[in-house]
Formats: C-alpha cells, structure tokens, sequence
C-alpha cells in the first residue's frame, strides 16, 4: 500500500471506500437525470421535443421534403404547429402553442443556452423555494411570456407587417422567470462566474434585462426579447407576492393537480358484526324458505321453469 492509499484507508471500516474511484462528473449528471425532480424533468421535457423535432427534420431532409412552413424559411413544419403566433386568429386556431412553444427549440445553440440557465438558475431556486414553486414559475412566467409576446406584436405599429408570419419559440421566457425569481428572493446570493469572479445573483437577473430591452430592436427576434420581459415580470410580481403573503396555496391548486400522480387503488377491510342468534335463524328459515319454493316450482312445472339464480342456488346447496 503506498502512501496515498495509506493515508484515504479507513481503519474503522477497511472496506469502506479502499479501492474505489472517485464521483466522476458523469455520475453526478446521472444521478440527476435519474432523481426525478422537477427541475430534471423540464430539462428532459425541452431536450425529447427538440430530439423530436431534430429526427422529423432529418426524415425530411433524406426524402427531399420541403420541412419549413413558409418557403425556405422559418419554422418547421411541427415547429409551426407548437410554437405559439402573434396572428390572434392563428392562435385561436392552435391555443395549445401557448403552453407548447415554452418546450419548443429548433437550434442546438438555443436550447443549450437555456437548459444551462434552466439547471443554473433551477438549482439554487430548487434549494430555497422547492420543486412545486418552481413548475409554478416556470409555467406561469411562459404564459406571461406569451401574453406579452401577443400583446407587444398585435400594438405597437412596428410589428404590424410581420404579425401575419410571426412565431414565438423557446424556454427563455420560462428561464428568466425563474432567474428573476431566485433573485429577487435572495438578492445578495453570490455565485462565482468564470472570468469574472464573485458576483451577486441580482446584478445577473438585471444583466439579463437590460439586454433584452436593448435588443427589441433588433427586427429578427424582437418577439422573444419581449416574451422574455414577460417571464421575468412574473417571477418579480410573484415573489413579491409570495414575500407578502398574497400568494395561497388554493390560487395555484389546478395546476398541481395537473402534475400530480392519481393514488394507487388502497384495499381496506372493514369487519363485519356479528350476527346474533335471534338473526342467524331467521336467516336460515328464509333460505329454507327459498329452496322449499324452488322444489315446489320443479314439482308443478318441471327443472326447466327454473331462472338461472334458482339453478345457482339448487347447485350450491346440493354441495353441501
């Protein structure tokens, strides 16, 4: 045994951990994909729809098949069908692409970027508010994030040539929420970013803001900076909510019942009371009764004339 062995040997416990290999990374990654927590599942979710939508568009790409919804561009075919549109008659045509576009990524880049923020900003949410607040945010901060998005394009005069074409894609809306949340929670939470050092979760949260605000101008994806403001105003107004008091467990009851799992069927006994000896005769003059009138019915009009419960009942009792 060399000396480094020497000193990591447990003497309490030889086989404690002598021989082992330490966590690796990957071990760490699959403890988490297979923990099954909120948090991993929305990951899981976002990466098995882009999974989908990737091999869809492979298939069309091996058969020569035109995948995007308008000419050459924008989004795929399924990807039109999810992700939610700023036309009000096209979302009333396709209501689910409200809740579907926040699961929806067509470009690797996007959904890297966001799943590393949804695990980044998710894990330190997780820690101090829970699983069940955290689907609450990540929900409800889309939905907000879509509001806006509809609202944004279908107002302001700039947006009125492309609401026609317009869609809304991505869990950024759903990821800022979350971010803003945590930081408004603790404010003065410190995480060290490469480069850059220790740095409050606050000005992170206010980073991320600013930027979409600068870059609503920008024409090729001002709809996404604007459904990003719309998470983020929700996971502000409901933490501050929360910090109130104003926030009851009823206000959000439908949507865990939505994600929770229905009880296995539970078999209970109840023992029955004994029957009394006054009871118990009676009972066996009744059932006497019973067979006299089926071997009178037998008598008069033959076996035949017997029901079926009358047969049951003859059969039973010949057995005994």
């Amino acid at each position: 045994m060399d000396n480094n062995n020497f000193r990591n040997f447990n003497f309490n416990n030889p086989n404690s951990n002598y021989g082992q290999r330490p966590p690796s990374p990957l071990d760490g990654i699959k403890r988490f994909f297979t923990g099954k927590s909120m948090l991993s599942i929305l990951i899981i979710i976002n990466i098995a729809v882009f999974l989908i939508i990737s091999l869809f568009s492979l298939y069309c790409v091996l058969f020569k098949i035109n995948q995007h919804h308008f000419g050459d561009s924008g989004p795929t075919i399924l990807g039109y069908w999810l992700a939610v549109p700023s036309n009000i008659e096209l979302l009333l045509q396709r209501p689910w692409s409200v809740f579907t576009y926040m699961f929806l990524h067509e470009n690797l880049w996007h959904l890297f970027f966001n799943m590393l923020m949804l695990y980044f900003g998710g894990v330190i949410f997780n820690e101090y508010l829970g699983s069940k607040k955290l689907l609450i945010t990540y929900i409800f901060g889309g939905l907000t994030g879509a509001a806006f998005y509809i609202a944004a394009y279908n107002y302001f005069p700039a947006f009125e040539t492309v609401v026609p074409v317009s869609t809304a894609m991505g869990a950024s809306a759903s990821v800022l929420a979350i971010v803003v949340a945590i930081a408004a929670y603790i404010p003065d939470y410190k995480v060290r970013l490469f480069l850059i050092g220790q740095i409050k979760f606050k000005w992170i949260a206010v980073a991320f803001v600013i930027m979409d605000l600068l870059s609503i101008k920008e024409q090729d994806n001002s709809g996404g900076h604007l459904s990003h403001l719309g998470g983020a105003f929700f996971g502000l107004v409901y933490i501050l909510a929360l910090k109130k008091g104003l926030v009851t467990k009823q206000l959000f009851n439908p949507l865990k019942k939505l994600f929770k799992r229905k009880p296995k069927m539970k078999a209970t006994y109840s023992p029955k009371k004994p029957v009394t000896d006054d009871q118990y005769y009676y009972n066996k003059k009744l059932h006497q009764q019973k067979i006299d009138s089926i071997l009178d019915k037998i008598k008069k009009s033959g076996y035949e004339s017997l029901s079926k419960e009358d047969k049951e009942l003859l059969f039973k009792e010949s057995k005994k």
